[in-house]
């Protein structure tokens, strides 16, 4: 008999998650293709997606997902293998995403499937999570129908050597904005410079980060696009343009804090700039999709877009390690567990 190792919920996190207890790994006989229905397909994972959005799925309360519940396996975006098929729409060998979560085998229906698309000639497969797949997409719809950059903004991007981050500094470049890029860590700020041209980077944990900010945005800030709220955020909205743009993506700084805070000394200049400061889930431009990913391909093609990612080795058990990672800014770029390469075998 074949087994199924799965990432399971334990107990939600009140703060961090912790190893070991917020999660715990078990194996249950592995699903066959005796075990379909029609319109099902059997999928092995490939890669699986860790995001700072899963941490949000983890509380007990209303959002735009419903909460994972105890004794579910934790819920993650994967590309994966059809083992099987009871679907017309899709042949044992096929490489496909879905949300097949935190495992090493599943069974999904189809509406829930999506093929791989093509990929651009310097394309690889793990974009399909990355710069073409969900991240891509959200920094795109996010920079585009709500930042809005131009020629000649300032645009500040948070926890910008990110997934999410990364590319949607890249698209305020491709607009013609000048762009600063906020992130922890030397090591990281010399990339957002170097590798991704953005026009500053700063660190956030140096000491004199606040008064390099303040330097960096003499004509106040256009378009701010934040992924970690917090003391950042109320730092933003105090250099902010009149009438500028906040798009409102994540939160990561306080996922895990027991007390949220959010903008405090300069949360009235959202009065007073007139500031538009709007939130937003990639699902809303879900029937977008497909222009986005040709256009995020297409400068992915011609060079205008780069990539990074952090892969952890290791499969299902790893998890824990790549939750620690997520949270503690150890990754630069998308941040994948791989469990197999598609090289490698398929499961049979």
């Amino acid at each position: 008999m074949s087994f199924n190792k799965q990432f399971v919920l334990a107990q939600r996190p009140k703060t961090n998650i912790v190893p070991g207890e917020t999660f715990k790994i078990t194996q249950k006989p592995a699903p066959t293709e005796a075990d379909l229905k029609d319109g099902q397909v059997l999928l092995e994972s490939l890669y699986i997606s860790f995001d700072p959005a899963m941490r949000g799925w983890l509380d007990d309360k209303r959002s735009y997902l419903p909460p994972v519940q105890i004794g579910e396996v934790m819920r993650a975006l994967t590309i994966a293998r059809v083992l099987a098929s009871k679907s017309s729409k899709f042949a044992a060998g096929d490489i496909v995403t879905g949300t097949l979560g935190i495992q090493e085998i599943g069974i999904l229906p189809e509406a829930q499937v999506e093929k791989a698309f093509d990929l651009p000639s310097n394309g690889k497969l793990t974009d399909l999570l990355g710069s073409l797949g969900t991240t891509g997409l959200t920094a795109y719809f996010g920079m585009t129908k709500i930042g809005m950059p131009k020629s000649g903004d300032t645009v500040v991007v948070s926890a910008a050597a990110g997934a999410t981050g990364s590319v949607a500094a890249q698209i305020a470049k491709i607009a013609g904005a000048r762009v600063i890029g906020i992130a922890g860590g030397e090591k990281k700020r010399k990339w957002l410079e170097e590798e991704l041209g953005l026009d500053v980077g700063l660190d956030y944990k140096a000491a004199d980060f606040k008064q390099k900010f303040k330097e960096a945005t003499p004509k106040f800030i256009d378009v701010y696009f934040d992924n970690v709220g917090g003391e950042i955020l109320d730092m933003a909205l105090g250099r902010a343009a009149t009438f500028s743009r906040f798009v409102m993506c994540g939160g990561i700084s306080q996922y895990n804090a027991e007390t949220k805070a959010g903008p405090s000394a300069n949360f009235f200049n959202i009065i007073s700039q007139r500031i538009k400061m709007q939130g937003f889930i990639v699902f809303d431009f879900i029937t977008e999709y497909a222009a986005a990913r040709k256009q995020l391909a297409q400068w992915l093609g011609e060079g205008k877009l780069k990539r990074e990612e952090t892969i952890i080795k290791g499969g299902v058990a790893s998890a824990d390690e790549a939750f620690q990672t997520l949270f503690n800014g150890g990754n630069i770029g998308k941040l994948m567990v791989e469990v197999k390469s598609s090289e490698q075998s398929p499961r049979l």
